[in-house]
C-alpha cells in the first residue's frame, strides 16, 4: 500500500533495530516454532524499554512516545516480519490504558512506570468455568472485609498466567441488581497466599492458558479500579484499546512469507511446491484476501486518525484477521505434506535432550493447532458475527 515518506523511513527504522538488537537466541526460538520462555521475554522488553519502544502508543507523561495507530501497526508488522514474538497486549495493551483513564493517582505512580520499564507482566482475569462469552455470569465472589476485599472462586484460559506477577480480574461484590451491576475490578498480586495455578497444556503442545484459583485471597481495597460495582464499564472499554490490532496484520504476513518460503524450498515429483497449480491458486487467494483486509483495516486506521468513532462494524476485522490466520497455517501443512506430521513436545519446549527438527516443518502441526484460538481468543467469531448482525445489521 502506498505511503508518505515519513513512515517509509519510520519503517525503516523499525526494521533496522529489530534486526541489529533483536537476541539472536530469541529470533531462532521464534522462527522455528519453540515457545519462548519468560526470561527470553524478559530481555527483549528490557531492550525495547531501553530504546523507548515498549509501549511507544501511550503517553510521553507515562514512559511512551504518543505514536498514532498508524505508526503503532507498521511497527507491529516489522516486529513480525523480524521473527520478534508479540509482545504482551494484556500488559502493554489493556492494562496500562486502563490505568490511565480509571486509575486513581497512586495506581498510576505505582504500576505504569514499572509496565514501561519491562518490570511487570499482567494477566487477564475474566473467564471462568461457567462464564465465558457470558462473562456476566461470571461467580468469583469478592467479600469486604474492612479494608480489603477476600476473594475466593477461579479463573481459566488466563493467558500467560505462569508468567505473570499481576492480574486484573473481574468479581462479583454484589448479587443485587442486574449482574453486571454488581461486579468490581480488581487488581490482584499473582505472589499473593491463597494462588494457584495450574497450566493447560495445549493441543499445540504450547502452554498459554492456565486455570488460576483463588482461596481466601486477601486484596486491599486500594487496588481496586473505579468504583465497587462499576467494574463492567472498565472491562468494556478494554475492547476500544485492542479492536485494530486484532486484524493481525503483522501476523498474518509473517505467515505469508513462511508459505511462500515452504513452497519455494519443497519439491514434489520434481516440481517446486510453489509450481503445483493448486499451490498457486490457495496462495494467490489468501493474498488477496490479505490485501482487502489492509485496505479494510486502513479505512478504520483513517477514521481514527480523524478523530472519528469506530463502531462495531470493526468486529469484521477480527473476523477475517483471525480465519486467515488459520488459512495459512493449513496452506503450510498442506505444502509440506508428510513433513508436517511431527510433533515434539521436547522440541517445542526447547530442551537441550530434543532431537533437531527442521526449522519449517518440525512445528508446523503445532503452529496449526495453535491458530485454531485465534477465532477463539479476543471474542470468539460466533461473538464477532452476533455484534455484525445486532449493531450494524439490526437483525
Amino acid at each position: 500500500m502506498n505511503q508518505p515518506n515519513d513512515l517509509i523511513f519510520f519503517r525503516q527504522s523499525v526494521d533496522r533495530f529489530v534486526r541489529e538488537r533483536l537476541p539472536a537466541d530469541l529470533r531462532q526460538t521464534v522462527r522455528q516454532g519453540q515457545q519462548p520462555t519468560r526470561e527470553q521475554l524478559i530481555r527483549w522488553h528490557e531492550v525495547l524499554a531501553a530504546q523507548g519502544w515498549l509501549v511507544p502508543h501511550w503517553p510521553e507523561q507515562w514512559g511512551g512516545r504518543g505514536w498514532n495507530v498508524r505508526q503503532q501497526m507498521v511497527f507491529d508488522e516489522a516486529m513480525a516480519l523480524g521473527d520478534a514474538p508479540e509482545l504482551n497486549a494484556i500488559t502493554f495493551d489493556m492494562i496500562g490504558p486502563v490505568l490511565m483513564r480509571y486509575g486513581n493517582p497512586e495506581q498510576q505512580r505505582r504500576f505504569l512506570p514499572a509496565i514501561a520499564a519491562g518490570r511487570q507482566w499482567w494477566c487477564q482475569g475474566y473467564s471462568e468455568p461457567n462464564a465465558g462469552s457470558d462473562l456476566a455470569s461470571l461467580m468469583t465472589r469478592a467479600e469486604r472485609a474492612g479494608d480489603t476485599y477476600v476473594v475466593n472462586g477461579s479463573k481459566i484460559w488466563t493467558s500467560y498466567g505462569q508468567y505473570a506477577d499481576w492480574m486484573f480480574a473481574l468479581v462479583r461484590t454484589s448479587r443485587e441488581g442486574k449482574p453486571q451491576e454488581g461486579i468490581s475490578f480488581l487488581l490482584i498480586d499473582m505472589k499473593s497466599p491463597g494462588i494457584t495455578v495450574r497450566p493447560i497444556v495445549g493441543v499445540h503442545g504450547w502452554v498459554v492458558f492456565n486455570e488460576v484459583f483463588f482461596d481466601h485471597v486477601r486484596v486491599p481495597v486500594e487496588l481496586r479500579v473505579g468504583e465497587e460495582n462499576r467494574g463492567w464499564t472498565i472491562a468494556k472499554s478494554l475492547l476500544e484499546f485492542e479492536r485494530l490490532k486484532l486484524a493481525r496484520i503483522g501476523e498474518n504476513k509473517r505467515r505469508m512469507a513462511r508459505a511462500r518460503e515452504v513452497g519455494l524450498s519443497r519439491w514434489r515429483e520434481g516440481r517446486r511446491v510453489a509450481d503445483w497449480p493448486w499451490y498457486r491458486a490457495r496462495f494467490a487467494d489468501l493474498q488477496a484476501r490479505l490485501i482487502a483486509l489492509e485496505a479494510n483495516t486502513e479505512r478504520f486506521v483513517a477514521r481514527q486518525m480523524a478523530g472519528e468513532k469506530i463502531g462495531p462494524e470493526v468486529s469484521m476485522l477480527k473476523l477475517r484477521g483471525s480465519r486467515l490466520i488459520q488459512l495459512w497455517e493449513e496452506l503450510i501443512v498442506d505444502a509440506l505434506g508428510p513433513e508436517a506430521a511431527p510433533l515434539s513436545p521436547q522440541w517445542l519446549e526447547g530442551q537441550p535432550c530434543a532431537t533437531p527438527q527442521d526449522a519449517l516443518a518440525g512445528t508446523a502441526s503445532s503452529r496449526r493447532f495453535l491458530a485454531r484460538g485465534y477465532t477463539i481468543a479476543g471474542g470468539s467469531s460466533e461473538i464477532q458475527h452476533n455484534i455484525l448482525a445486532k449493531q450494524v445489521l439490526g437483525l
